[in-house]
């Protein structure tokens, strides 16, 4: 039988190796083609620990801050537009009102007993919330002074802790405008 396969004659197509010396060539070439990719993944590897190294040595992030400022800006908004807290202790003035309330007791006492303690209640503890929103936002806005040198705030960090502090004052205001009876004072009974 005449006829030879690619191997028994060393044509082989394309970029296959034709005789064993040129197979053994191409062996070894890959072994080290495969070597020098793993010394240069290594020295990625190594390259790609340094920025991180640098960046930790540099001091902080100002994660702190941002998570601050927000925090300010909620407590703000919260002041604003009243708390479970603030509602429970209504509630519960208002309960007390009425035990403490006898039927026989004017229309006067009775609607400032059960309504007004609780309203000022609620006015209480949004100024407690917008008190904290306040000093929260004041001390993200204070803190680079006490901080690294030359790193400065970044400008979202200082845009949303100046809204907590905002909130936060009118938030007071609007507490202090209720519990005072200036804003929305309970009816004359008559």
């Amino acid at each position: 039988m005449g006829t030879k396969t690619a191997d028994e004659t060393g044509a082989e197509t394309g970029a296959e190796a034709t005789t064993d010396e040129q197979k053994v060539s191409v062996a070894t070439t890959d072994e080290v083609t495969g070597a020098e990719a793993v010394a240069a993944d290594e020295i990625d590897d190594e390259s790609a620990d340094e920025p991180v190294e640098a960046v930790q040595k540099e001091g902080p992030t100002g994660v702190g801050q941002g998570a601050g400022a927000v925090v300010s800006a909620a407590l703000g908004l919260v002041s604003l537009t009243g708390s479970w807290i603030g509602t429970v202790a209504a509630a519960r003035e208002t309960l007390v009102g009425q035990l403490e309330t006898s039927s026989s007791a004017s229309v006067a006492k009775q609607v400032k007993e059960v309504y007004g303690d609780a309203w000022q209640t609620t006015a209480v503890w949004g100024g407690v919330f917008a008190l904290f929103a306040l000093v929260v936002g004041v001390a993200v806005l204070a803190r680079p002074a006490f901080g690294a040198p030359g790193r400065p705030q970044a400008a979202w960090i200082k845009s949303v802790a100046w809204g907590g502090v905002a909130l936060g004052v009118v938030g007071l205001l609007l507490a202090v405008l209720k519990y005072t009876g200036v804003l929305l004072d309970l009816p004359s009974a008559g």
